[in-house]
């Protein structure tokens, strides 16, 4: 029985790419070194995926940076922005287009960037104007083939299918219809696919949006587009690839598309089997993503077992393969690095390598091979999680069952709430801040990283972290900032951090998983019950604030971005595990505001990821992720400000929740969209406080202030200024210390400018 492999991380064990890509950037390596480093980097992984157990590995899935951006690429949909004179795409025009360039005139603005799907990856996305051509652009795809076989494995190219990519970019132009485009897309397409067709066997193409409620003139374009892909592919066979949940809506379409193989996610929708071996056609092959690519936990062999054999009675065993539900880019790479875990939670788990294996038994054991052994030890591990005493908490259920009503809203209404805080804060129109984390220099991760190996003590490293809010505090009340904030210093990620201080939760110390470029997290593990054994950010909050005549910021990170940017338990309701987070930030709001902070930031960047892919799913997600976040923030009193901020998503489908989530401010990423989503936020009579950023973060270039006076112009078009706050899109661990202090400058200047225009209006 075939297994294969839909992706594979690209960052290396120990971030190995995303070093060499910075190195890159600081002009430390050539360009040859990091190309010959990414050589050997997916040689390594393509070798892991072959002794785990694959027998048809990806390629095309390496990326530097994101690959629907290398489909751009390829396409030669590059923006005019970027001067590109055609040819081969170079990288520097690569990187351009994902982080923008510095210069003294501005440099260039880098394309948009947002969520994939319901995931916490983020993909560039692809712009779309009337005057665009569209020609092969980028042989990278065709080198990593040959460099793959010439080391002897045996491969399937793996491709953005053309309507995704058409589906997900942006057209950017008023009134001009992206699908315009789509034919000459698909030439393009065709063209890739007959070159890689004389290469490989197998060809895989991602269409995931068959799981999304697509309009009918996107269903209507399948027939025409495959029909065309499947007299370009040559002898070679395509597998249409889908996952993150079911496309039954789309069943019709799919099972009549002249393709060779169908890969379904069966962790997100099992239930979506059995409708497809009713009429699953002779001529295809079925995958079943039967491993799941999103998560850390083991598989339970035996259910998978029948399920596959189901499968196999159905259409026969010689008409099935086996794969992960998704790639595995969503998890990290190898359990075997990880010696601290605790044994028994370390025994429950799989990353990407493990998954190979998985893989591997389950087709041995349908082909009768012996692995009785695995099996039973497989069974043992399931009953030791399901029964072990480290997943249920008696304090926390008591806590969940003490929960009424009253605990999911303030004390009164917003526009009273305003009233209050007003004078008990003083701060001026348009006022301005950041979202809470400053640059994480060198300094302050060697004294984390010394202070976890017991490298100085914990007086040492209070007194080292003290000295770098100081320092932070300083710089803030030089640029003037109107609310501080006291750094983040002491943090290593806005999840991890609070993971780490939370019963319920374990770490690892190389799961690293991308989230977009060369951004790397180790998302905390949650195996059991969460709660809040002591204060996690009092000390360092009211010790910021004993610096400051100003208000700053209490920073947390709020419980739905705690369980999205998590692995989760799958033994109970997400929903559940949610609710116990609520409860434990609920308890460190309430204790903030005791000791004297007037503005609490509670962070839900991930609320719209974990939106439902099916809108018939997305009520009863929305209803409970909200109160969630009600629970953790309605426990203070009217004086005190609440904020929230989210970034990189769509708000225009959700915004009636957003507004029910009673905020008291909202800061959001506005600047790559130049202030567009604010649209939103003005149709909807949005009646709360908002700081849209006026200022890319994710880019080394510095705005000027002429930029952001015109941002904040088209702001106030939009929002009153008296609910206008005036901050950058998202946080600042990322920048160095020159581009944020000139940055925020010139902010602070255009907030200035833009008051004194609103004094003279007024006049």
């Amino acid at each position: 029985m075939l297994t294969h492999s839909l992706g594979f991380p690209r960052i290396g064990l120990h971030r190995e790419l995303k070093k060499a890509v910075e190195s890159f950037w600081k002009g430390e390596i050539d360009e040859a070194t990091l190309l010959q480093m990414a050589k050997e980097l997916r040689l390594k992984h393509w070798r892991l995926q072959h002794d785990a157990g694959i027998d048809l590995l990806p390629v095309g899935d390496f990326s530097f940076y994101d690959h629907i951006l290398d489909m751009t690429v390829a396409l030669g949909a590059i923006p005019k922005r970027y001067n590109w004179q055609g040819s081969e795409v170079d990288l520097d025009t690569y990187f351009a287009m994902a982080r923008g360039t510095a210069g003294a005139d501005g440099g260039i603005i880098a394309m948009e960037m947002t969520k994939w799907f319901d995931t916490n990856y983020h993909y560039i996305v692809p712009e779309f104007t009337p005057e665009q051509t569209f020609s092969l652009s980028s042989s990278k795809l065709f080198n990593e083939i040959r460099e793959a076989k010439d080391a002897g494995f045996n491969v399937k190219a793996v491709i953005p299918g053309p309507l995704t990519y058409v589906y997900l970019g942006k057209s950017k132009s008023d009134n001009f219809d992206r699908w315009n485009h789509l034919d000459a897309i698909v030439g393009v397409y065709e063209e890739i696919i007959a070159r890689v067709s004389k290469d490989v066997s197998w060809i895989q193409i991602d269409e995931p949006i068959l799981v999304l409620d697509l309009p009918e003139h996107v269903r209507d374009r399948f027939q025409n587009v495959y029909e065309r892909l499947a007299r370009a592919k040559g002898e070679a066979r395509i597998m249409l690839a889908t996952y993150f949940g079911d496309i039954l809506e789309h069943k019709d379409i799919v099972l009549s598309l002249p393709i060779d193989g169908l890969h379904l996610d069966l962790v997100r929708s099992p239930h979506q089997l059995d409708a497809f071996l009713a009429e699953f056609p002779s001529s295809m092959i079925l995958s079943l993503g039967i491993v799941d690519g999103r998560n850390i936990w083991r598989i339970d062999m035996d259910r998978a077992l029948k399920m596959i054999t189901k499968a196999c009675r159905a259409v026969g065993e010689d008409r099935i393969c086996l794969g992960p539900s998704c790639s595995l880019l969503h998890v990290p790479i190898d359990l075997e690095e990880e010696k601290k875990l605790n044994p028994e939670i370390r025994s429950w788990m799989a990353f990407a390598k493990q998954k190979c294996f998985e893989l591997r038994v389950l087709a041995d054991a349908i082909e009768k091979k012996d692995v009785q052994d695995i099996l039973f030890e497989n069974r043992e591990i399931m009953a030791s999680r399901q029964n072990s005493p480290l997943v249920r908490n008696e304090q926390v259920q008591k806590k969940l069952q003490a929960i009424d009503e009253n605990m999911f809203r303030r004390s009164a209404p917003y526009s009273v709430r305003r009233q209050k805080q007003q004078p008990h804060l003083n701060l001026p129109i348009l006022p301005t801040t950041t979202i809470g984390s400053f640059p994480q220099t060198p300094e302050i991760r060697s004294t984390r990283r010394r202070f976890k190996n017991g490298g100085i003590s914990q007086e040492d490293y209070v007194r080292a972290i003290r000295g770098f809010i100081q320092d932070m505090v300083a710089r803030q009340e030089q640029i003037g900032l109107d609310v501080l904030v006291h750094g983040e210093p002491e943090r290593n990620d806005m999840v991890e951090y609070f993971g780490e201080q939370l019963a319920g939760y374990c770490f690892t110390q190389n799961g690293w998983v991308q989230s977009y470029g060369t951004r790397c997290v180790k998302p905390p593990i949650i195996y059991g019950d969460v709660y809040r054994p002591k204060t996690m950010t009092v000390d360092w909050i009211t010790y910021a604030q004993s610096l400051a005549a100003k208000p700053v910021k209490g920073m947390l990170t709020g419980p739905i971005t705690m369980l999205c940017w998590s692995f989760v338990r799958d033994d109970q309701p997400r929903s559940q595990t949610c609710k116990q987070i609520a409860l434990a930030i609920r308890e460190e709001v309430q204790d903030l505001e005791k000791a004297g902070v007037k503005i609490i930031q509670i962070d839900e960047p991930a609320l719209r990821e974990g939106l439902p892919l099916k809108r018939k799913d997305w009520h009863e997600y929305l209803a409970w992720a909200v109160n969630c976040f009600r629970l953790a923030t309605s426990g203070v009193k009217e004086e005190t400000q609440i904020h929230t901020h989210m970034c990189y998503c769509d708000f225009e489908d959700i915004i009636e929740w957003i507004a029910a989530m009673d905020a008291d401010v909202i800061s959001i990423e506005a600047s790559r969209s130049q202030m567009t989503l604010l649209d939103t936020f003005r149709e909807f009579k949005y009646p709360n406080e908002i700081g849209p950023g006026i200022y890319d973060i994710h880019s080394p270039r510095v705005p000027p202030v002429k930029e952001m006076v015109s941002l904040l112009r088209r702001a106030i078009q939009v929002i009153p200024a008296e609910r206008l706050w005036v901050n950058p899109d998202c946080g600042l661990k990322t920048r160095d210390w020159p581009e944020t202090i000139a940055s925020l400058k010139n902010m602070v200047e255009a907030a200035r400018m833009l008051r004194k225009e609103l004094g003279d209006s007024k006049k």
